[in-house]
């Protein structure tokens, strides 16, 4: 049985939830940081957003739940987070970008191409969530929460600002090869073995039968 917490407007699962709590963390974090809190309260937020990505995907999958809509709105609101943590870390450690502006440029650039190739293409942005996109939420991670409890630069920042930029060239990529959209494709050698037929990913089809078994009659 789906873990489900009963709202007014309907019933919310246990993953919605947890993508619910991150997409708190992102306000949070910014405001935490513009009243100078101290840093292990903000690399708590971070610790906390990120044990919350890992356990909505974990529950989705075994939950049967993990449909294309819970995916898209995964990958939004890890933007929205990521962003404010990003600015929250400027705020909390003013010299934590010094040196880095190529990588964080060139990062900025890259995203808005490839959403704007994306929402051009299929009416919204793509949500892959790619094994590099997986080892850049720890690399990030790593970096703001070393950041936050030492209030200085981390050498982890410039990596996971270069990791972003190979893994927003390879999404684009992606984006470039598939007709239609699609979530959940691992690399970009994976898109091009996607058939382009409007198939969907096997998580999926199963999040959506699921969801159509558990709708009232």
């Amino acid at each position: 049985m789906v873990p489900v917490c009963a709202f007014s407007s309907g019933m919310i699962s246990a993953p919605q939830l947890l993508v619910a709590f991150r997409a708190a963390c992102a306000p949070a974090v910014f405001v935490l940081a513009c009243f100078r809190f101290p840093g292990f309260l903000l690399a708590a937020v971070v610790i906390a957003a990120f044990a919350s990505d890992v356990l909505d995907g974990v529950l989705a999958r075994r939950t049967g739940t993990a449909t294309a809509s819970l995916r898209y709105a995964d990958t939004i609101v890890d933007t929205i987070f990521f962003i404010a943590a990003a600015i929250a870390l400027r705020i909390a450690v003013p010299h934590a970008y010094e040196g880095l502006w190529l990588p964080l440029v060139s990062l900025i650039v890259v995203h808005v191409s490839r959403a704007t190739v994306e929402l051009t293409k299929y009416g919204r942005i793509a949500a892959y969530h790619m094994w590099s996109s997986k080892a850049l939420g720890v690399v990030l991670v790593a970096a703001l929460v070393t950041a936050f409890l030492t209030g200085r630069p981390t050498p982890l920042l410039a990596a996971g600002l270069w990791l972003g930029v190979v893994n927003e060239l390879e999404g684009f990529a992606a984006s470039l090869v598939l007709r239609e959209w699609h979530c959940d494709v691992p690399t970009v050698l994976h898109a091009f073995r996607t058939p382009h037929d409007g198939a969907v990913a096997p998580e999926q089809r199963l999040g959506e039968a699921s969801a159509s078994r558990s709708r009232p009659v």
